[in-house]
């Protein structure tokens, strides 16, 4: 006769609720047993729990992001590139595209991603990145003779590509694991990534001073990333919501909160850090480790909301069935269990050969929006085409203005300090705009059902602003405009990724958000190289510059036309983006993510009602249990 087992093990910790909550008593491991050892124990298991937890891994998600713009910090060590291999402008800004292009074109991660753990993406892109960086600091340094231009360009997109693949392998897991909160998360890590040009450039100025050209900086952005990337692995998978954590959606909400409160503190420490290092001639050298010691202190910070989030979930013991629920006990006969897996098994044939059609029999005929598409759907859709087009029109034209950022300033007449503070004024806007988009967006989405594309839309006309301040080269204009092009360029991008996944769904999320991606290179391509370099070098030809040189212009005539023909490509993108706001605005008032909130129901109401084969008692309601298994698995019932 068979009956229910029963646990002996030790509860983990004991929950002593005390009025108006002030306080809890939590007891680590088997007090009853006295051992010394006890305490120890019983923090090592949470511990682990903390390690293996969630909100670790979104932890770990931020200092891997952290680590991966080295991109937007090539205008620092270009010059080091220029002078020690002879390039000429050219053949630099060829090498700044191939820059972008492995920045952005991330299919191969996320078609890896899509059949492979996490940590074999972060791996290949911890390994691409060391090789790429540090072949092209041995070239620059000297180490191996000169490297053909097309070469070079191999190494610099391995290397930035490996951005994508820690893209993939870390911000797209967050966002699985935290579903109901994707703009949040999104948000959240794209601003660290903003912020990470910021950071290497304290780290690198307290490391090898500000005397170096930029050498220095490629062997740091070679290994430093990969390090990190290496060291986390283990944290970075995806995990199941926890039952405890069920219907707790605003208190997880509160933690990105507080998540963003710190990396709001770290950016205007940040800020406040560059303008006194750019204002103070002699900044001395220790004062630059001083400096170094609180940004790394201020990085780990989030460390504090992990471990008090995870106690949370330590301490919070599944609620306990109702009075009123029957556990059924159901007496099967050994012929019955026999036969019933053999019935099982032809039945799930029979339901795979119905619902497995070929890859290519429903590409035109999607499924309704939010639903998992496949790829092919989702990139023969209307909606992403839109978006595509979008995304080309408003990327495009605030990455031109990024990447010439210093050119303009010069062109306009302004010092090399104030080109400096340009830069550093984009990166800090970038961040801001990336945070700010993603949980702006989410607020009005969930408070006012505003469709996040016509977050989108707004974005990209505050853009066309930046756009004519520099066409028209108002006075002191610049300043203002680095600021509106760094803060629309770093917005556009959650509402991206947030918009893919929320039309398009989550199961082939990996890919679909580097194809997103790819409009970026796409846009820099037609807006930068075609157009901006086309007219900038034209302007300078006329006054009196001569081809194969290195070719400067002054005035606003360098950038006037070219920047009001991007504006109006900008407000071509604010238009068709605001054409998929009004396609998905019925999608976008019902609710998002209520399928999530339902398997979270699911799992929390799990465990009333069990089947055990081989003894026991059998109640009414067995005939109701028995009708098939998907109801069963839907209304929490476990078959044992």
């Amino acid at each position: 006769m068979a009956h229910a087992a029963t646990s002996s093990e030790t509860p983990l910790c004991v929950v002593v609720p005390i009025e108006n909550h002030r306080a809890t008593t939590m007891v680590f491991g088997d007090r009853a047993t006295g051992g010394p050892g006890a305490d120890a124990a019983g923090t090592m298991r949470f511990a682990r729990h903390v390690v293996c937890g969630r909100w670790f891994m979104f932890f770990a998600s931020i200092l891997i992001m952290a680590a991966a713009g080295g991109t937007y910090i090539f205008g620092i060590y270009s010059k080091a590139v220029k002078t020690s291999l002879g390039y000429d402008q050219q053949t630099l800004n060829t090498l700044s595209f191939f820059k972008d292009v492995g920045a952005n074109v991330g299919i191969l991660p996320g078609l890896i991603n899509e059949v492979t753990p996490p940590w074999v993406v972060l791996a290949c892109g911890a390994g691409m990145n060391l090789a790429g960086y540090l072949m092209i600091y041995l070239a620059v340094s000297g180490r191996t003779a000169r490297p053909p231009v097309w070469l070079m360009c191999v190494y610099i997109a391995v290397g930035a590509n490996s951005q994508s693949f820690a893209n993939t392998g870390a911000l797209v897991t967050a966002v699985k694991n935290f579903p109901e909160d994707r703009g949040v998360v999104l948000g959240l890590l794209k601003g660290f990534v903003g912020l990470s040009g910021a950071i290497f450039t304290q780290i690198y100025r307290a490391v090898y001073g500000t005397d170096n050209d930029g050498a220095e900086l490629v062997l740091l952005m070679a290994w430093l990333p990969a390090a990190i990337s290496l060291l986390f692995i283990p944290t970075i998978r995806i995990m199941p919501r926890p039952i405890a954590a069920a219907g707790r959606a605003s208190g997880e909400r509160r933690a990105f909160f507080l998540f963003l409160y710190a990396s709001i503190v770290l950016a205007v420490y940040l800020l406040v850090m560059n303008v006194v290092e750019l204002e103070v001639t002699r900044f001395p050298k220790p004062a630059y480790y001083v400096t170094v010691a609180v940004l790394l202190l201020l990085i780990f910070f989030p460390i504090v909301i992990v471990v008090k989030q995870e106690l949370k979930t330590y301490l919070l013991q599944p609620a306990p069935a109702p009075a009123a629920a029957i556990v059924t006990i159901t007496v099967e006969d050994e012929k019955t269990r026999e036969a019933a897996p053999a019935a099982d098994q032809d039945q799930a044939a029979a339901d795979r050969d119905s619902s497995s059609p070929s890859c290519f029999q429903d590409v035109f005929r999607p499924p309704a929006r939010g639903q998992d598409y496949t790829i092919l759907q989702a990139l023969f859709s209307v909606d992403m085409l839109v978006l595509f087009v979008a995304t080309i029109c408003g990327i495009g034209g605030t990455l031109t203005a990024v990447d010439n950022m210093g050119q303009i300033g010069q062109s306009l007449g302004y010092p090399q300090r104030s080109v400096t503070t340009f830069v550093s004024l984009v990166s800090i806007w970038n961040y801001a705009g990336r945070v700010v988009s993603g949980f702006a967006s989410e607020y009005v989405l969930a408070r006012y059902k505003v469709p996040r594309p016509l977050a989108l839309t707004a974005v990209l006309l505050l853009a066309c602003v930046g756009h004519a301040l520099i066409a028209f080269g108002v006075s002191h204009g610049l300043y203002a405009a680095s600021v509106i092009l760094g803060f629309c360029f770093g917005a556009q991008w959650p509402l991206l990724f947030a918009i893919i996944s929320e039309v398009f769904g989550l199961k082939y999320y990996s890919t679909l958000y580097n194809f997103g991606a790819v409009a970026s290179p796409v846009g820099s391509y037609v807006l930068n190289v075609r157009i901006a370099g086309r007219m900038y070098d034209r302007e300078a030809l006329r006054q009196g510059g001569r081809r194969g040189r290195d070719l400067t212009c002054a005035g606003v005539r360098c950038f006037r036309e070219s920047f009001l023909i991007i504006t109006g490509v900008t407000l071509l993108g604010a238009l068709v983006s605001l054409l998929l706001a009004w396609r998905t605005r019925e999608f976008y008032r019902g609710d998002l993510y209520g399928r999530f909130r339902e398997v979270g129901m699911a799992a929390a109401g799990g465990g009333e009602d069990k089947k055990v084969a081989g003894g026991g008692v059998s109640s009414d309601t067995d005939a109701k249990q028995d009708t098939s298994s998907s109801s069963e698995s839907s209304n929490g019932n476990t078959k044992v």
